[in-house]
């Protein structure tokens, strides 16, 4: 078993961060000079209409893609130094994944779906799985197979099952995009809790109450960052925030 992983107090850190690609004869500036740090234990909400590179940015910051020029830090280590065996550490080791249609393996039931990242990287948790089904509320369904789970609890089978490495940060990409509203605040609760026992929750969200939920919200479009009134980065509480966000981010 490897140790565990150094906890650095910026998690993120990108310089002039910028993702293009081909599309025929022309090329899309998907981010296009984007600079802000993460701090350690952050909720963090990622706005922005569609198309504005939310997504994309939030697939770098995973260490699931790479850039195409700038400077990218995730837990202190730089993303273009790192080999494709070392990327893929940093995100088993580092990282936890949550998307919004969830991606359990049809075949696998609840426990084997939350065990299944931690037996890639050869830990035994039985206990852990037990403790994560616990926290989710899932307990009682630990054998059943996705297909018998509600929407919600599949998404918290899926949150649980991003934090069975203990990772350093979660990543969330629109977490409540297949829910209901009420199964969704059960959703945005959980973050809450997560948030609040030390952990950096990074959100991609057009929910307003999600985003409201956040301690700080950053804005993209375009592929950059943009100031507009609520979305511009602070540290106070999302309910200190001046004006709210305007329709278009969220």
């Amino acid at each position: 078993m490897s140790e565990r992983p150094t906890i650095v107090p910026v998690v993120v850190s990108a310089s002039a961060l910028t993702k293009v690609y081909p599309r025929g004869r022309e090329i899309v500036r998907a981010l296009d000079g984007v600079s802000f740090e993460i701090q350690r234990g952050e909720f963090l909400a990622v706005l922005g209409p569609s198309g504005a590179g939310k997504t994309t940015l939030l697939n770098l910051m995973g260490g699931m893609d790479t850039p195409s020029s700038g400077v990218l830090r995730i837990c202190g280590q730089e993303v273009a130094g790192l080999s494709d065996r070392d990327l893929t550490r940093l995100r088993r080791e580092r990282i936890g994944f949550v998307f919004q249609h969830f991606g359990l393996l049809p075949t696998l039931t609840v426990g084997e779906n939350v065990a299944l990242p931690a037996l890639f990287a050869g830990r035994r948790v039985r206990q852990r799985v037990d403790d994560l089904l616990a926290k989710v509320g899932l307990t009682h369904r630990r054998h059943h197979r996705p297909h018998e789970l509600s929407g919600g609890e599949m998404q918290r089978a899926a949150i649980a099952r991003a934090l069975i490495n203990e990772p350093q940060m979660l990543l969330a990409d629109e977490p409540t995009g297949n829910l209901d509203s009420a199964t969704g605040d059960t959703v945005i609760n959980l973050f809450h809790e997560l948030h609040r026992e030390g952990l950096t929750v990074i959100v991609v969200t057009h929910n307003a109450t999600l985003s409201a939920a956040a301690q700080r919200r950053i804005a993209i479009r375009d592929g950059r960052l943009a100031s507009t009134p609520g979305a511009a980065t602070t540290n106070r509480p999302a309910t200190a925030l001046g004006e709210p966000l305007g329709a278009s981010y969220v």
